[in-house]
């Protein structure tokens, strides 16, 4: 049992990190906490599931959500923070809120109160590795997120734009005086960060088999605990949080028998951490 717990906070934390990790790098480049980027993740959902109701392929839906829910997050920069980012940074917060809770009522408009199943069928058999079972959406879920983080640290380490926008996370003036188009790169990251988001919420809509217009409650705050214990802006730091957060919240829930509800335990280890590393796992003082 205790095996499948771990596998099965493998699973979780896979999506947590995705999540997550668009926050982190918006909060990067820009210094902003983005929280409109879990109604970006509610949005991939609904595409996902547009997408495969018309086409019935699952590669052809994780396209569709991540290249959509790209264009609106490039939309969100250019429209929303772009005029506020001379402004206090409380500003782009509020910006950021209510238009997260906006979108949040245009998706119970748009697609209805009510939760939608995603109708994706596996011919895949369960992987049985003793008392440890491996679902097909679990095996989607690991195959998804593995490739994604590996293209992501391709793109940051080996290309000439990952190497502006670590620069413009470091120092936006000075990289724009040294000739980067920051503005394009800024656009970038919103663009990658909400891919991965609209990735999330398709890999959530087959895994739990519901998509609705809410489902981004949760994931708003969670993923602000995961990118503050793993240190703000650290992309490792969020990656190794969003892990440690999926794993613990599963063993302590499904092993230990905790009780306490199982979205407070996020919090609960992050104040564990924060007490000793006040600025986070990976963070710098």
């Amino acid at each position: 049992m205790l095996a499948q717990q771990i596998v099965n906070g493998i699973t979780i934390g896979s999506i947590y990190a995705l999540i997550a990790l668009g926050l982190t790098m918006v909060y990067g480049v820009l210094k902003i906490l983005h929280i409109a980027h879990a109604g970006v993740y509610a949005m991939g959902a609904y595409l996902g599931l547009w997408a495969y109701c018309m086409v019935p392929n699952l590669f052809v839906a994780m396209i569709v959500a991540m290249t959509l829910s790209g264009v609106a997050g490039t939309l969100i920069e250019r429209l929303l923070y772009k005029s506020m980012l001379d402004k206090s940074r409380i500003v782009p917060l509020i910006a950021s809120i209510g238009l997260f809770i906006a979108m949040e009522e245009a998706f119970r408009l748009i697609a209805g109160p009510y939760v939608r199943a995603f109708p994706a069928h596996f011919r895949q058999k369960p992987w049985i590795f003793g008392p440890v079972r491996i679902s097909a959406p679990q095996m989607l879920v690991f195959g998804v997120t593995l490739a994604l983080l590996a293209l992501l640290w391709w793109v940051l380490t080996r290309t000439r734009m990952g190497k502006a926008l670590r620069a413009v996370s470091m120092d936006r003036e000075m990289a724009e005086a040294l000739g980067v188009a920051t503005d394009r790169i800024i656009s970038l990251s919103f663009f990658i960060s909400s891919a991965l988001a609209g990735a999330a919420g398709v890999l959530v809509g087959i895994f739990y088999n519901s998509v609705y217009p809410t489902m981004g409650d949760i994931p708003a705050y969670k993923a602000l605990a995961i990118i503050v214990l793993g240190g703000l802006g650290s992309i490792p730091g969020t990656i190794f949080g969003a892990f440690l957060v999926g794993i613990s919240e599963t063993f302590l829930i499904g092993f230990v028998n905790i009780p306490l509800p199982r979205d407070a335990l996020a919090f609960i280890v992050m104040i564990a951490v924060l007490m000793f590393r006040p600025y986070g796992l990976f963070g710098k003082e």
